[in-house]
């Protein structure tokens, strides 16, 4: 699916396809590049997470732009899903350490152990923003879980994007262990800084499949949600 991408990618910032064009039908591009049409369409649902093109139901994939800037999860761009995250759960880890109880700890570590057994990408990701609604619970505010709540759809949306193109998905699980014994220290800088690295590893995971090369090579070392 990488090299699909990065193919239909590197076609389109070429100019190859330009804005306004349409991709040639999903049947013609399967021939073409010799690949399933499952794969063509995850590297299609990408390209419209970047923002390149547009799916028209019954009418095909029009090319939007000709350079990628602000990938799109749902409803929300990266850049203000990432503002928001940071001004919410940095310091919702630090009051999940100080009020965490011992049935959080307990959900948020089966958790875990789940994540890091897990090889399929779907349930990996469900059970990504599970953890996340699990450390706003922590916090003892029903607020910050509903705010969570509210931008799950995105995160999930996100996490697939990441786990997909940045191949990160074991360093992600090593990020989520740290900010857990952080909670279960009680120790509250601890977890802020932990959730606080997490999410700066989100950014750069974003940074790097955003500024990634045409020659087909799959971003390294980004992140999860």
């Amino acid at each position: 699916m990488e090299a699909v991408l990065a193919h239909l990618r590197g076609a389109i910032e070429r100019g190859e396809y330009a804005m306004g064009d349409k991709l040639p039908s999903e049947a013609e591009l399967c021939r073409t590049l010799e690949v399933s049409r499952p794969v063509l369409r995850e590297a299609l649902r990408a390209l419209q997470t970047m923002g390149l093109t547009v799916s028209k139901t019954g009418k095909g994939t029009f090319v939007v732009a000709n350079a990628v800037e602000d990938p799109t999860f749902g409803d929300y761009a990266a850049s203000d899903l990432l503002e928001v995250r940071r001004h919410i759960e940095i310091p919702v880890a630090g009051y999940a350490a100080k009020r965490r109880t011992p049935e959080n700890l307990d959900h948020l570590a089966h958790l875990l152990d789940r994540m890091e057994r897990e090889t399929d990408t779907t349930a990996w990701v469900a059970m990504d923003t599970l953890f996340h609604i699990a450390v706003a619970e922590a916090a003892q505010n029903p607020v910050f879980r509903r705010v969570i709540e509210e931008i799950r759809d995105a995160l999930a949306r996100q996490s697939a994007f990441l786990t997909e193109l940045g191949g990160r998905r074991e360093q992600s699980n090593r990020e989520h262990r740290a900010i857990v014994d952080a909670l279960v220290d009680g120790h509250e800088q601890h977890a802020v800084e932990a959730m606080s690295h997490h999410l700066d590893r989100v950014e750069t995971s974003l940074t790097d499949i955003v500024r990634s090369t045409r020659a087909g090579i799959p971003a390294q070392g980004s992140s999860a949600v």
